[in-house]
């Protein structure tokens, strides 16, 4: 059995990220959030919408908030750093830190380290339970797995050698191959 190539295939025509949609249980309590604690604008929705909800736009993005009345409460839920999130780069995270201990609201901080080069990361709730992340993201380079150099070395747990790409690029490398190496036909 011959594996088709993906690469023959062309991708979608995508020009960027325009949106998210978010259920939110009222539309006034996260749009008074997205404007004061994000700083996102209100902007026109259309007419021919016949439900509750709002559009807001900043940063190059748009959120689209669709009231949803009966979403269950999240109060307890803790704050997840591996939970699915939106993340805004920021220029001073010790600002966002300090405004948000100003403004009472929960935050758990990260760091993430990639050969010596350091992101700050703090993950907060929205009044809906959606998880936001600020972070100094541009700190760590955009590298394209199919720019490291890759050589199996049996275990993804000895200490890396010096690649063109970080410990973890690598490591998902050997995942990778060794996972497509497992297919069964």
């Amino acid at each position: 059995m011959e594996i088709e190539e993906l690469s023959n295939c062309e991708a979608l025509p995508l020009l960027s990220l325009n949106h998210v949609s978010l259920l939110c249980r009222s539309v006034w309590n996260s749009l008074r959030f997205y404007e004061e604690v994000l700083g996102f604008v209100v902007i026109k929705r259309p007419s021919s919408f016949n439900f509750n909800g709002a559009w807001l736009y900043n940063y190059g993005i748009g959120i689209h908030l669709i009231e949803s009345p009966a979403m269950e409460d999240y109060e307890s839920r803790p704050i997840n750093p591996k939970d699915n999130h939106i993340s805004f780069q920021c220029t001073d995270v010790g600002l966002v830190k300090r405004r948000l201990q100003d403004m009472g609201m929960r935050y758990v901080t990260a760091v993430v380290e990639d050969d010596g080069v350091k992101v700050d990361q703090v993950f907060f709730h929205d009044p809906d339970g959606y998880m936001v992340e600020l972070c100094n993201c541009e700190n760590i380079p955009i590298i394209p797995i199919s720019a490291c150099a890759f050589k199996p070395r049996g275990s993804s747990f000895k200490k890396a050698s010096i690649t063109k790409c970080g410990f973890m690029e690598t490591v998902m490398m050997e995942s990778l191959s060794l996972d497509m190496m497992n297919f069964s036909f």
